[in-house]
């Protein structure tokens, strides 16, 4: 009978194919499901704001529903006027209405506007310049609320032990496009326990990194090269 013993370079070759293939297949099944999206110039608005630009007992229209549950775009728009009565004619209304009315531009729009509006994180408003909101009923004066929105990524819980993190630590996202490959680093962590895992960047910061031809993105906790758990 011939012999069965498989000699030791064999028997190393199939332990080391096993491995590999546990180490490919494990991160697939277990890794989140990451979305990057391109956050155009937008508003928020009170409740109070709403019926003063759309008329007394007006709501917002939910429109396109938005990645995260619960949120769209508005059918509502508004013009806002900046120094000098620069304008941007149409910018969309997004909801829920919130505590606070804000303003959230890329760098370009503030260039358009004439407004230095700084990089801030959604609801730090204090000390930012406001804008002039022109709705089909009337208009509303912000004394502050025009940002250009830092980089953040939404995430649950389960997102966050994946990759190590907690909300208000910071990432960075590897962008890879053809001839535009970008990393960006300094991305804010906002963990709850419900968020879908979707990073937001701005309208140039898209642009900058051709997101529409990405071929891969990848999410790394700041200070980590390989996007392991770790």
């Amino acid at each position: 009978m011939p012999s069965t013993t498989l000699d030791r370079q064999t028997i190393e070759k199939i332990v080391r194919q096993i491995v590999f293939q546990q180490d490919d297949a494990e991160p697939e099944s277990s890794k989140p499901n990451l979305s990057v999206s391109i956050s155009a110039r937008h508003v928020h608005l009170t409740d109070d704001h709403v019926e003063q630009l759309f008329g007394p007992g007006k709501g917002l229209t939910p429109g396109k529903p938005l990645y995260q549950d619960g949120f769209f775009a508005a059918e509502e728009t508004v013009m806002i006027v900046g120094p000098r009565k620069r304008i941007l004619p149409t910018v969309r209304v997004l909801g829920p209405t919130r505590s606070h009315s804000q303003v959230e531009l890329a760098f370009t729009d503030t260039i358009s506007l004439g407004i230095e509006a700084p990089i801030r994180h959604s609801g730090d408003l204090e000390g930012t310049p406001g804008c002039v909101l022109v709705g089909p009923h009337g208009t509303v004066e912000l004394k502050q609320g025009v940002i250009r929105a830092a980089r953040h990524v939404h995430m649950n819980q389960q997102d966050a032990a994946f990759y190590d993190v907690k909300k208000g630590d910071y990432m960075k996202l590897k962008i890879k496009s053809p001839d535009c490959s970008l990393t960006f680093e300094d991305v804010l962590v906002r963990a709850d326990d419900t968020s879908k895992l979707e990073v937001h960047i701005d309208t140039d910061e898209g642009n900058a990194c051709a997101l529409d031809l990405a071929t891969e993105v990848t999410l790394l906790k700041q200070g980590c090269s390989c996007g392991c758990k770790k």
